[in-house]
């Protein structure tokens, strides 16, 4: 190994690409670092951990006292504005 080496050289493949020189110490560092990190992430991926972990399961809504609207497990119904039940409307006088 030469220290005098460029980190990267040209590639030989004909692209203008650079790719690491592992005749360089630093270059043969950033060629062993590459294949650690990607081994690591590949081996989170598959165990699902880190930060590829899915989300943790919701918590169930708190219970509500006895006595509440929901106490008897239904779900009490919601008055919406546009909704017009008969026993949320007024009685309607019409003076003649």
């Amino acid at each position: 190994m030469n220290g005098d080496e460029p980190v990267f050289r040209k590639s030989r493949w004909g692209t203008s690409r650079y790719v690491y020189n592992a005749d360089n110490p630093v270059g043969l560092a950033l060629i062993v670092l590459t294949v650690v990190l990607v081994f690591v992430m590949l081996l989170l991926m598959g165990n699902r951990a880190g930060p590829f972990a899915p989300d943790p399961a919701p918590t169930p809504p708190a219970t509500t006292a006895p006595g509440s609207a929901r106490a008897g497990g239904g779900s009490p119904r919601t008055a919406y504005p546009w909704r017009h039940d008969e026993q949320q409307r007024p009685e309607h006088r019409s003076e003649r």
